[in-house]
C-alpha cells in the first residue's frame, strides 16, 4: 500500500517537473474552439413562439430593485421600533429609580 503510494506521489511530481514546459503532451489538455454545428445554433436560436414566456430583463430589474428597497426599509423600520422599545424600556427603569429614591 504504502509503496503505490510513494510511486504515485512520484510520479505527480515528475509529471509537474519545470524541465518539461513546452512538451506536446500539456497543449493537447488545452482543447480547441470548435465552431457550433447547424443543431446546436438551432437550438439556440430565439423561438417567437417562446418569445411571450420570456421575462423582459428591465421589468425584472425594477421589480428586483423593489424588492430590494422595500427589504431595506422593512429592516430599517425593524431595527427602529427595537431602538424605540429600548429607549422606552430605559426611561421607564429610570421613571420607577426616581419614583423609588423619592
Amino acid at each position: 500500500m504504502a509503496f503505490l503510494l510513494k510511486t504515485s506521489i512520484a510520479s505527480h511530481l515528475r509529471s509537474n517537473s519545470p524541465q518539461k514546459t513546452e512538451d506536446t503532451f500539456s497543449l493537447s489538455r488545452r482543447g480547441y474552439h470548435v465552431d457550433l454545428g447547424a443543431r446546436e445554433k438551432a437550438l439556440l436560436a430565439d423561438d417567437p413562439a417562446l418569445r411571450r414566456f420570456k421575462s423582459h430583463k428591465k421589468s425584472v430589474w425594477r421589480l428586483k430593485r423593489i424588492g430590494d428597497v422595500l427589504t431595506i426599509v422593512v429592516v430599517a423600520g425593524c431595527c427602529y421600533e427595537i431602538y424605540v422599545k429600548a429607549v422606552m424600556r430605559e426611561e421607564a427603569r429610570r421613571q420607577a429609580a426616581e419614583n423609588e429614591n423619592a
